[in-house]
């Protein structure tokens, strides 16, 4: 294989390298009811954290002080009882601390239930899938503000 011709070859493969060495998660179905800007208060409103959940597979995060940014998967449909299995995995992180004083492991992944309400706009994160474990409502931000 002559030199010009492995260079095309090495260009064009580029892309799906990158997206493998990436850790890309596979995107979310249109109209999945988890992407969008949510937004989580604090019990005593002393901080409230912003999720911007994408369709292709990542999260940005805002928490206080600290901006995090995850890969995800998620169910594509709800089970039985209407939770969303999802995986998350921490992927960046400013160091920086969040609103419960923690600062986020890049690596570390973790697995929750997500339970929405009929209307789409609040949903219930759950380390089971039982709802006496949840923390939220997490609550749709409407229009493209943080």
């Amino acid at each position: 294989m002559n030199l010009r011709l492995r260079r095309a070859v090495a260009v064009l493969a580029m892309p799906a390298v990158l997206m493998a060495t990436a850790g890309a998660s596979p995107p979310v179905r249109q109209g999945h009811p988890v992407v969008g800007t949510w937004r989580i208060t604090m019990p005593d409103g002393s901080c409230s954290e912003t999720y911007r959940i994408r369709s292709d597979g990542t999260t940005l995060v805002f928490s206080n002080e600290e901006v995090a940014e995850s890969t995800f998967s998620i169910s594509d449909q709800p089970d039985k009882d209407g939770f969303y299995k999802e995986v998350d995995t921490i992927v960046k992180d400013n160091g920086k601390r969040d609103c419960l004083g923690d600062v986020s492991e890049v690596g570390h992944s973790s697995t929750t239930y997500l339970l929405f309400h009929p209307s789409g706009d609040m949903f219930l994160m759950c380390v089971e899938r039982r709802t006496d474990k949840c923390l939220g409502p997490f609550i749709r931000v409407k229009g493209n503000a943080i």
